[in-house]
């Protein structure tokens, strides 16, 4: 069964995490110095948050987690019919997990990942570049979101 996954950027670590546990009645399943994750099963989602220096404010990515590899292939397929850049990130270290991801950016911008967890890390992990997903809306400095480029001018404000 797949879980919705929201990433939050943050200024205050520590005033968040009291503001989430109170709105989702249950302490974080993951804390660290920069970072903070909620999986719940009502609803079914990985909420997390992070505070990295210079990361934009606010939801940073959206995306499917999925509990095995038939379940990736199945969302690594509807990425593919959504007609969009596909990123196939692969193997990777980011929010304190290894993972298995891809991504791809709706026509607005916003930034959606695929991924299978695989364990733990004991590394935040970085952000690779993702150049090839075009979007003027996603973060450039966006925790483990793709570092995208903006599309060329239409001429429109």
């Amino acid at each position: 069964m797949k879980r919705f996954h929201v990433h939050v950027g943050v200024a205050d670590l520590d005033a968040s995490i009291a503001f989430y546990s109170g709105l989702f009645g249950a302490a974080p399943s993951v804390t660290k110095p920069d970072y903070a994750k909620w999986m719940l099963d009502d609803p079914r989602i990985n909420f997390a948050i992070s505070q990295k220096c210079g990361a934009a404010k606010g939801i940073e990515h959206l995306g499917l987690q999925v509990e095995d590899a038939d379940e990736l292939a199945e969302v690594y397929g509807r990425l593919k019919t959504a007609n969009g850049p596909v990123l196939e990130e692969g193997a990777t270290t980011c929010c304190y997990a290894k993972s298995e991801k891809s991504w791809i950016a709706d026509p607005d911008g916003v930034v959606w990942e695929a991924f299978l967890t695989m364990g733990e890390s004991t590394v935040y992990g970085d952000s690779p570049d993702f150049a090839g997903l075009s979007s003027d809306q996603a973060a450039a400095n966006a925790c483990c979101a793709p570092q995208v480029a903006a599309p060329a001018s239409t001429g429109c404000c």
